[in-house]
């Protein structure tokens, strides 16, 4: 009964919150880590998967290899500028960057930033609810049990979606302090 434009928006939010916590490392080597990294390719930001392959040899390297080499300088600043806390290193045929050990201090950092991104997906879905209700009180043609039961389905949706949002907080909390 309630508009699939409201789930769509919730799925949205959650796939945002998914994406963001894959940039967040756990101790090995991930090719998200880059995402999101653009560098300056002749005056252009460019984002560096469409400069480079980007592989993981070994559990705690990545390897960025350019199309270009002309660009590895390019790709180093990038990355020294993203600030990762991860210094590259330039072989003169690709950057590696070698994940250290994460400390207790680093892993606390990291589940606090991963709270700080789920609180913001839940904002986005009370946003979507506070959207959907006004919505569903403004149209005139619904009687009034329709619209009560139709609030209380968007409640429903907000609370299933909020789980999730709590079972893949918990789920990255794991990840980032199993040793």
């Amino acid at each position: 009964m309630i508009d699939s434009d409201i789930e769509f928006k919730m799925m949205s939010a959650l796939e945002v919150m998914d994406n963001r916590l894959k940039t967040i490392r756990a101790g090995r080597a991930n090719s998200a880590m880059v995402n999101g990294i653009n560098v300056e390719y002749y005056g252009t930001p460019t984002p560096i998967q469409s400069l480079a392959n980007i592989t993981v040899p070994e559990a705690k390297t990545l390897m960025i290899k350019p199309f270009d080499k002309s660009c590895l300088k390019d790709i180093v600043k990038a990355i020294q500028e993203a600030n990762l806390g991860i210094n590259p290193t330039d072989n003169g045929e690709s950057v590696i960057l070698t994940v250290p050990e994460l400390t207790e201090e680093r892993r606390r950092e990291y589940v606090k930033q991963a709270k700080q991104i789920a609180e913001e997906t839940k904002v986005a879905l009370r946003k979507v609810r506070q959207e959907a209700n006004e919505d569903i009180k403004k149209d005139e043609s619904i009687p009034e049990d329709q619209e009560k039961t139709m609030l209380e389905e968007v409640q429903k949706l907000i609370n299933e979606y909020n789980k999730k949002i709590d079972d893949k907080l918990k789920e990255k909390e794991e990840e980032l302090m199993a040793i």
